[in-house]
């Protein structure tokens, strides 16, 4: 198999968190890279370097304290290099670090799953809503 193959099968995960499994600290990690700010945020940094504006543009729906605290979170986790140039005003701006940029083809993959499934999930939680009234997850 190689890199680009796609497996049919259910992968063989150990249970992080269980009793019998002490937590291997993939928790902390994909709070931080699961999350759906940080996620569009490497996504626009993928293409290069940003200024903080243009990233509040390019992330539709995040507020300026939200991505203020999302970039200082990938930085602070090494996903995310800052730069601030000595210019009045100030001008700085955000790029992916080489451990930010490994993230990349993940986020890719997890968003081409995300439109080939999104049909699919868009039934089920209409058939689950049908099924279950009142008890909607929203």
């Amino acid at each position: 198999m190689t890199h680009t193959d796609v497996t049919t099968t259910v992968a063989d995960l150990d249970p992080c968190g269980q009793p019998d499994h002490p937590d291997c600290g993939i928790r902390d990690v994909l709070d931080r890279v699961g999350d759906t700010w940080s996620v569009l945020v490497i996504v626009e940094l993928a293409s290069g370097p940003r200024r903080f504006r243009e990233l509040q543009r390019a992330v539709d729906g995040i507020s300026q304290r939200m991505l203020t605290l999302t970039v200082r979170r990938l930085e602070r986790d090494g996903l995310v290099h800052r730069t601030v140039y000595p210019t009045v005003p100030a001008q700085v701006d955000y790029r992916l670090t080489d451990t930010g940029a490994s993230l990349t083809h993940l986020v890719k993959a997890l968003a081409d799953w995300s439109l080939e499934h999104r049909a699919g999930i868009a039934s089920a939680r209409e058939a689950y809503d049908a099924a279950h009234p009142g008890h909607a997850v929203r």
